[in-house]
């Protein structure tokens, strides 16, 4: 009888939650029609059946709910229940398509298999915990929690909790192999929370994720993606990244709120081009970039809009732009960005880390409507680490970056716009604690060609506002910056770098260098920029500079 009993609860449950999917995930995807870019064509097609008034009995049959309980899931946190779970997928799989619902309680769980039609549910106060033994996962080109390879019209969505136990799972994994980066082992071992590759109709919404032992959610050449009201907080280990999106294509990332140890929003092409991305109305913190394209950059990026971002306590870059593996970066537009408390705003980089391949291309950006306050603290002050990594970083107070754009000799970054910019800085003193050349002394600053992309990696350099190198065409459109206390820098150091156009550029020197200084370069117009500062001198030209104007 008790059995019956359950039996019983259950269907009048999968009954009170078909109706919750009717007019709640399913409406809100159709909802989102309208602009091709901002959806999923296909997958809102498919789900336009739930929204159709008529009887909850055809809506059932085109999309029958599968609780994982009725499966043998026991939901308690302690027995494996992957097999059960697996049984539901393969069963909503089978029956052409479905919900697997898991209802609130906790479910311990080795690698998953999502199917084509199948979109896990999880309910408010149901918890997805991955196991803590490496042993229970499954890979494909890297270990996951939950794996898709191949599938189309799939989906994560619900008010649910998918909890990695990242740590655990670390000290686990540990045991098994040997390290690279102690006292973690190889990322390509740990597992991610999702790793989905080569799908298409992805829709990922409302979950929370929390403490991956390595990425927390990886796309990978999946194409009519969407991200949306996703949160992550993720802190278990290094490469803590929250968010790839790999060679994908129509993809939007909107809402989410982002709280990673590595990077936060990260956009990569290793062997496919990233198009036709749209991200916004985020909010995201990082110990490392918030907002990046790159490091892979193999098959390059293009059509990507990034907007209203809400950016904070970030140690490395706000907004993060690489070209650095051959590839082509193009048609790039950033706007409304706002940025408290990070090491550097902007960074924008051409280099040749892949020296088998040609040096690629960057160009046709645009940054405009931005505000950041660049902050002097020390870094643990600063930034969330694992607690065994922590202390292994340098503790001291780090270098404040200006905005950086530079290539490098030949192959410089061509027509890019800085537009309503706005930067407020703590200032590096009068440089007397500070071993680091002026501009006249340009040459000292590295090339670093072939190396790993960051905003530390030419160290300190000779401007506190903006820092140009090997440009050909760049803009700056109502640039205003100020420092909070002293800088012995000028504000913008422009070197190699030809057709440069400064248009309302209100910066005032912060010690007794010159405002702005520019070396070797070829073409800048000068237009509605007074000097602000009296006793100061606003423009030194330096080596061969030619066709300099100042209307």
């Amino acid at each position: 009888m008790n059995s019956i009993a359950k039996i019983i609860r259950l269907i009048l449950l999968d009954a009170i939650m078909l109706n919750m999917v009717t007019h709640g995930f399913a409406a809100d995807i159709v909802a989102q029609s309208g602009v091709n870019l901002e959806t999923n064509p296909v997958v809102s097609e498919t789900m336009t059946k739930f929204s159709d008034e008529g009887s909850s009995d055809s809506a059932k049959a085109d999309r029958p709910i599968f609780d994982v309980r009725l499966f043998g899931a026991g939901g308690n946190g302690i027995t494996l229940d992957t097999e059960a779970i697996q049984k539901a997928i393969d069963a909503a799989a089978s029956a052409g398509g479905g919900f697997v619902r898991l209802a609130p309680g906790k479910y311990l769980c080795g690698s998953l298999i999502l199917k084509s039609h199948v979109t896990m549910w999880l309910d408010k106060g149901a918890v997805l915990l991955g196991s803590p033994h490496r042993a229970d996962y499954s890979k494909l080109d890297f270990y996951g929690l939950l794996l898709a390879e191949g599938q189309e019209d799939i989906g994560i969505a619900g008010e649910g909790v998918i909890d990695g136990q990242g740590a655990l799972l670390v000290a686990d994994t540990r045991k098994m192999m040997p390290q690279r980066n102690p006292p973690y082992a190889d990322e390509s071992q740990r597992p991610f929370i999702i790793n989905f590759r080569n799908c298409r109709n992805v829709v990922v919404r409302d979950i929370t994720f929390k403490e991956s032992s390595c990425w927390v959610q990886d796309y990978h050449n999946c194409k009519n993606l969407t991200v949306e009201n996703v949160k992550v907080r993720t802190c278990a280990a290094i490469t803590n990244d929250g968010l790839d999106i790999d060679g994908c294509s129509d993809v939007v990332v909107r809402g989410c709120d982002i709280d990673s140890e590595d990077d936060g929003i990260c956009l990569k092409s290793s062997d496919s081009l990233c198009e036709n991305i749209l991200v916004e109305n985020c909010r995201v913190r990082s110990s490392s970039n918030a907002f990046k394209l790159g490091t892979a950059s193999v098959k390059g990026f293009k059509n990507i809009t990034c907007r209203n971002l809400e950016i904070y306590d970030t140690y490395c870059s706000g907004i993060a732009l690489e070209s650095v593996d051959g590839s082509e970066l193009e048609n790039v537009n950033i706007s409304h960005i706002n940025i408290t408390n990070t090491g550097n705003a902007v960074f924008v980089r051409l280099g040749h880390r892949n020296t088998g391949r040609l040096v690629g291309t960057l160009q046709n950006v645009t940054i405009s409507d931005v505000s950041a306050q660049i902050i002097s603290r020390a870094r643990q002050e600063l930034n969330k680490f694992p607690t065994d990594w922590l202390n292994k970083r340098n503790n001291g107070m780090f270098y404040l970056y200006p905005v950086i754009i530079t290539g490098i000799p030949n192959y410089p970054i061509r027509d890019l716009t800085l537009k309503n910019i706005s930067i407020a800085v703590d200032g590096a003193g009068d440089g007397s604690k500070i071993k680091k050349s002026l501009p006249r002394e340009m040459s000292t600053v590295p090339e670093c060609e072939d190396r790993f992309p960051s905003c530390t990696m030419f160290g300190e350099l000779p401007a506190w506002d903006i820092y140009c190198r090997h440009v050909n065409g760049i803009k700056f459109d109502n640039v205003t910056s100020q420092v909070k206390g002293e800088d012995f820098r000028p504000a913008l150091v422009c070197e190699d770098v030809k057709r440069i156009t400064l248009e309302r550029f209100r910066i005032s020197s912060a010690g007794n260098e010159p405002v702005i200084v520019l070396k070797d370069v070829d073409g800048a117009i000068i237009r509605d920029s007074p000097a602000q500062q009296k006793g100061v001198h606003f423009l030194e030209t330096l080596g061969a500079c030619r066709n300099i104007q100042s209307q």
